[in-house]
């Protein structure tokens, strides 16, 4: 990356020196994808998810905005193909998501409220992308930063925001939060753009993916090292 530093060198307790790398400017080219995962192409959950978009653009992140689209998605059917295709069994929207998404260092997915949970079309895609990523061993979305975004005319927003976030925590993906839980409300794109605080919401959970992929960025490149990982057991409750 081509960035521009700041180098300030502080005395400490200890009479040494640290030396505290500062951006003067952010001039990176880490990406960001958010997933819109309505029916609508351009609805209210776009409307959502480009407030977003428009301010990590600000803080110096790249986005794309990858669409689910309005065709029937297959939920899984639990055939663990994807254990040696590394990639799931139904050629469709899940398996190009999941060709591109090595190249993505934080995402932000969105969801419309029906029924008071997530749609059915990204649920079923979120647990067949998950799950071939995890069964894959691919490790596409390892401690890269997640956020789910929702968008309701009224109720179920807190049901759908708790339903996402149990994605990102078994995926290891560290859960950006804002000022408020990550919603808008509305029922046009219209509606959704009165949503002042809603909005304003979008613009912090921005301001904060920007923040945390920055500063990962710092770490990894002055000698932070991953975190170690055991081989995982599995246990059931019978024993």
């Amino acid at each position: 990356m081509n960035k521009k530093w700041k180098v300030l060198d502080l005395e400490c307790t200890q009479s040494c020196t640290l030396n505290i790398k500062i951006y003067e400017k952010w001039r990176g080219n880490m990406k960001v994808l958010l997933v819109n995962g309505s029916p609508h192409k351009e609805g209210c959950t776009y409307t959502a998810l480009t407030e977003v978009a428009e301010t990590l653009n600000k803080e110096g992140i790249e986005t794309e905005v990858f669409w689910i689209g309005n065709k029937a998605l297959n939920g899984c059917i639990a055939c663990k193909q994807c254990v040696t295709k590394k990639k799931c069994v139904f050629d469709d929207r899940v398996n190009e998501f999941l060709d591109i998404v090595a190249n993505y260092d934080g995402f932000i997915f969105g969801s419309p409220v029906h029924w008071a949970s997530a749609g059915g079309a990204i649920t079923s895609f979120l647990d067949r992308a998950f799950y071939a990523d995890h069964l894959g061993g691919r490790k596409s979305f390892y401690l890269k930063p997640a956020a789910g975004v929702i968008s309701a005319r009224r109720a179920g927003t807190t049901a759908t925001y708790d339903q996402l976030n149990k994605y990102f925590g078994l995926m290891q993906m560290p859960i950006v939060s804002s000022q408020y839980w990550n919603m808008v409300h509305g029922a046009t794109p219209e509606e959704v753009k009165q949503d002042i605080e809603g909005l304003q919401t979008m613009r912090t959970l921005g301001r904060n993916m920007a923040f945390f992929l920055k500063c990962k960025d710092i770490g990894l490149k002055n000698g932070v090292e991953m975190p170690e990982q055991e081989v995982v057991t599995f246990t059931n409750f019978i024993r």
